[in-house]
């Protein structure tokens, strides 16, 4: 998520040449947090994220559908001048979370039917001009983090009997008998670094690097509730119990005491990947400028995900997701002496390859269109707002739960859909 200030969003989240001045260069270039000596600056705001989607079986024309939320994303940054070449500053923000929820009736729900990563980083950060045309900037980032996923799990792949299974019983395929919820948190630790060149009076240079952090989820803890099948023994079943026999009553020792699908630990590890970007600025006319960053998304440590219960034992969730590349294009101008029009497109390709593509997080390759608007009311307060839309291509994925330690393409088994839209507003107090 980088949408952490409207003044950047509009702009299509360009930023490391020229940060905005409301105080978000604490996350979009610490090297940009340059105030003179005695000046501050507070913003506070939040971006607004409503998607969208759909799964459809290639084979059937079933069609899944994303349960519509809106989720907020704050940010809050303040920024102090100790002199006219040091700057410290506080920042809270969420550049990693996810929330994908899909009904407990959606095919994909033996895969998760919802999924919720929250990390908030927590960053004071020190900016130094070491020039006219230099300047660096350093941040400390302290994460916490929250995870939860829940799924369904299918009766008919589960033994019913050594060598027997529920399928074999005449359960079909798709019949939800428990639902799985493992939540947990974990804080973690890393670094965001930067610098800043003017090479001109007109042209500037930034880079930044946010370091990767690991989220260890080891005090986790499963929820485990049975699912009523309504399901009865068929005569002459493979078991030799009576005809009738209601097929709840003979999975609930399972939910009970000396079961292995009752309440118990589990631990998660999720990584955060580091970003590098770099970017450049240029100062076309007095009123309009220019903007473009392209930057790197080491996706490829998420490998694995690997998922560990005190009693169900460990299941390991194959990934294999690739680095990503992202290209952004912005341009603000002047309009009047106060106000600021902005507008910005933003491409990226996709990090999951073909085989990995889930419900858990259908991604694809992404376009997206940005417009904004910022004004001084006075020299004290200011407001920034910002629209964003996301067009993510169509994308073939699967929603079965076969072969998550060994994936293919060839299990893919539909296409999925997605877009949202964005809407920021950030409020600014300068002193």
């Amino acid at each position: 998520v980088n949408e952490h200030g409207s003044c950047a969003m509009g702009r299509g989240g360009t930023r490391v040449a020229s940060p905005c001045t409301d105080g978000s260069a604490i996350f979009l270039n610490p090297a940009g947090l340059i105030l003179a000596e005695g000046k501050g600056v507070t913003s506070a705001g939040a971006t607004m994220i409503r998607a969208t989607g759909d799964f459809t079986n290639s084979t059937t024309g079933e069609v899944s559908s994303l349960v519509e939320e809106t989720h907020p994303v704050p940010a809050l940054f303040m920024a102090y001048g100790l002199s006219d070449n040091a700057t410290i500053g506080f920042g809270v923000f969420a550049p990693y979370g996810l929330a994908i929820e899909w009904p407990t009736t959606a095919e994909g729900r033996f895969l998760g039917y919802y999924s919720s990563v929250k990390g908030i980083y927590f960053q004071p950060t020190f900016g130094l001009k070491a020039s006219d045309r230099i300047s660096f900037g350093i941040g400390f980032d302290i994460a916490s983090s929250e995870v939860e996923l829940k799924q369904r799990v299918d009766l008919a792949d589960q033994e019913a009997a050594p060598g027997v299974t529920f399928a074999n019983l005449g359960v079909a395929y798709g019949t939800d008998f428990a639902d799985v919820q493992l939540a947990g948190n974990d804080m973690s630790l890393g670094f965001h670094i930067g610098a800043i060149a003017k090479i001109t009076d007109d042209l500037s240079f930034g880079i930044r690097y946010l370091s990767k952090q690991t989220v260890d989820v080891d005090d986790g803890e499963a929820t485990i509730t049975q699912v009523p099948t309504n399901l009865y023994l068929a005569p002459g079943n493979p078991l030799g119990l009576p005809a009738g026999t209601p097929i709840d009553a003979l999975v609930a020792p399972q939910f009970q005491p000396g079961g292995s699908l009752v309440d118990q630990g589990g631990t998660a590890t999720l990584p955060y990947p580091a970003q590098l970007s770099m970017g450049l600025t240029l100062q076309a006319t007095d009123k309009l400028r220019l903007l473009g960053d392209v930057g790197i998304q080491y996706w490829s440590v998420w490998e694995t995900l690997p998922l560990n219960f005190e009693l169900l034992g460990e299941k390991t969730i194959v990934e294999n997701y690739k680095n990503t590349t992202s290209w952004r294009l912005g341009a603000e101008y002047m309009v009047g002496a106060h106000s600021t029009a902005r507008l910005g497109i933003i491409a990226h390709n996709a990090a999951a390859p073909d085989q990995t593509v889930t419900p858990n997080l259908p991604e694809a390759a992404r376009t997206e269109f940005t417009a904004g608007f910022g004004s001084r009311i006075n020299e004290r307060f200011g407001f920034d707002l910002a629209y964003q839309y996301i067009d993510q291509a169509d994308r073939q994925g699967r929603s079965g739960d076969g072969g998550l330690e060994a994936p293919t393409a060839a299990q893919n088994n539909g296409v999925y859909t997605f877009q949202a839209n964005l809407v920021g507003i950030t409020l600014t107090y300068s002193f």
